[in-house]
Order: C-alpha cells, then sequence, then structure tokens
C-alpha cells in the first residue's frame, strides 16, 4: 500500500509500516509542514497515496466520501504520544487486512477499527 503521513503521525511508525511492504512517505520530508490541509490532500490524492493522519479536518465523509479518494485512516487515540501512536499502529498494520481499507474511511481508537465503505 502507498502510504502518507500527516505531520501529526510520528514518523516513528516508518519503519514499521515498511517492514510489512509499504509505500511510505512522509508530509514532513515533502516539505508539506504547516501547509494547509487542502495542499496536503492534493498531494496526497495526487500521489494516489493512502492517508493515516489524527487531524479532525479529514473526518468530514462529505467531504471527503469513502469510493472517491485512495483512503484514510482517522486515529482517535486517548493518548497520542510517539509510543501510543507508533504501537497502535503497528498492531493495525500486523494484524487488520488493511488492503480492504483502500479507498475507505477507517476510525481507530485504542481499542475498536470502524471501516466506512462507499
Amino acid at each position: 500500500m502507498k502510504i502518507k503521513l500527516d505531520e501529526n503521525v510520528t514518523t516513528g511508525v516508518v519503519p514499521a509500516l515498511k517492514k510489512f511492504g509499504h509505500d511510505v512517505q512522509t508530509t514532513i520530508e515533502e516539505g508539506l509542514t504547516g501547509k494547509p490541509d487542502n495542499e496536503i490532500w492534493s498531494a496526497t490524492q495526487l500521489e494516489e497515496r493512502f492517508l493515516v493522519t489524527q487531524d479532525m479536518d479529514f473526518s468530514d465523509a462529505r467531504k471527503f466520501a469513502p469510493g472517491e479518494h485512495q483512503g484514510i485512516l482517522l486515529l482517535r487515540l486517548h493518548s497520542s504520544n510517539q509510543a501510543a501512536i507508533v504501537s497502535r499502529i503497528a498492531e493495525l498494520f500486523e494484524n487488520e487486512d488493511v488492503e480492504t481499507w483502500k479507498r475507505c474511511f477507517v476510525v481507530a481508537t485504542e481499542h475498536k477499527v470502524r471501516v466506512v465503505r462507499r
């Protein structure tokens, strides 16, 4: 899966995602830090990448309707420290069939995953 990490997701997850065979780019390495969401979204879609973010601005299903993009994983963790993010993302990508998340809107908490399909 081609993935883009938003700046609010620690780059500490990159090794785990690459270990599972994913092609990962970050907004940080692309110079998109601090850029408006629409620029991040445009770059993500242009590159046909699945966005991993904690930014609630990407939670509007009307604006980011499943089936009309490459997919979004919205992390909603009580603790958003780097260790918690790395742990949860590694757990998700190891235990879930993430390939089925393409073109979906996915919300993950510490204990649940909700996948919204078209």
